[in-house]
């Protein structure tokens, strides 16, 4: 790619132009908007804006007495029944699917630590309380749980599809229900974590410790994008559609850098058209125009902003 900006006079760039369309600024991705899993008021907030995170990052914590009262007392009450499982044969038939379903579960308890010590040492990290060689190592442990979940899982799965497998007993079907009931109690705990949803910076924060939070799409307590590669979306009108192909060249301006063009490159056409989304008009009528949405990457590095307005032009 050439250069994030190039100037030029209002009349030379403007000469060589088939289209022109309102865009406005985007990460790459889009933006990602974080909103609270369940009603719970903040007891911690691990991040501030233009801080950058990696998928999966522990963002900010709920108060979670409650939710981790009842997983010890779910995971006590598996113990006491594996406990009473233990003490009596295993249905004759099921010796291979009882131990496969122990080491589901035994993996599934290791994933949770592990989970949890790799937001410790990512919070450390960012505290500068932390090494590096100690969040290298909740990394790898975090993976190493996580694959072997996935091997117990399906070894699970083949135990369970063997033809003529016989009823669990009374005792087997209880330990099933509290290991159930562990694992219910424990996405109750994960909703008191709100996780990045993808690598990114922290583009706003609308969280305060102390504060009441609730399940609403409508209010995001975070926002994320990719700001590695800028990008434009712009609403082509149906009449100029045939003029916008992959590839071509383009460049937008703003009016926050009056004077200046920034160039880029068409990266991508929706496949339909759709209703205006950038120059919203209120209530459809019959005369209104549907619009391809046009993507274009821009070159480089800009001091263009997401949510920036623009108007786009496409070259000849």
């Amino acid at each position: 790619m050439g250069s994030s900006e190039t100037s030029t006079t209002a009349s030379g760039g403007l000469q060589n132009w088939l289209a022109a369309a309102p865009g406005r600024v985007e990460t790459r991705g889009g933006e990602i908007r974080i909103a609270a899993g369940m009603l719970g008021r903040i007891a911690e907030v691990l991040v501030k804006v233009n801080d950058k995170v990696e998928d999966g990052e522990l963002l900010i914590r709920l108060e979670d007495d409650e939710a981790r009262a009842r997983l010890a007392a779910a995971e006590a009450e598996a113990g006491a029944r594996k406990r009473e499982r233990d003490a009596q044969a295993v249905t004759a038939g099921r010796d291979e699917i009882a131990k496969a379903e122990d080491a589901v579960f035994s993996a599934g308890r290791a994933l949770t630590g592990a989970r949890f010590e790799l937001d410790y040492a990512l919070a450390a990290r960012r505290s500068a309380t932390g090494s590096a060689q100690q969040l290298a190592d909740a990394r790898r442990r975090f993976s190493d749980a996580r694959e072997r979940l996935a091997r117990d899982r399906l070894a699970f799965a083949k135990a369970q599809a063997k033809p003529s497998l016989p009823a669990p007993n009374r005792l087997e079907s209880a330990l099933s229900a509290a290991r159930a009931e562990v694992e219910v109690t424990e996405a109750l705990l994960d909703k008191t974590r709100i996780r990045a949803g993808a690598s990114g910076t922290v583009l706003q924060l609308n969280a305060k410790l102390g504060e009441m939070v609730a399940p609403s799409p409508e209010q995001p307590l975070v926002f994320l994008g990719d700001m590695t590669v800028l990008r434009v979306k712009a609403e082509v009108e149906e009449s100029d559609v045939s003029k916008i192909k992959i590839g071509q060249k383009a460049f937008v301006r703003t009016s926050s850098y009056p004077g200046r063009d920034f160039e880029g490159r068409v990266a991508a056409l929706a496949p339909s058209l759709a209703p205006p989304r950038i120059a919203f008009r209120g209530p459809r009528r019959a005369t209104d125009v549907e619009v391809l949405e046009v993507t274009i990457e821009l070159d480089g590095s800009t001091p263009l902003l997401p949510g920036m307005r623009t108007d786009a032009f496409f070259r000849k």
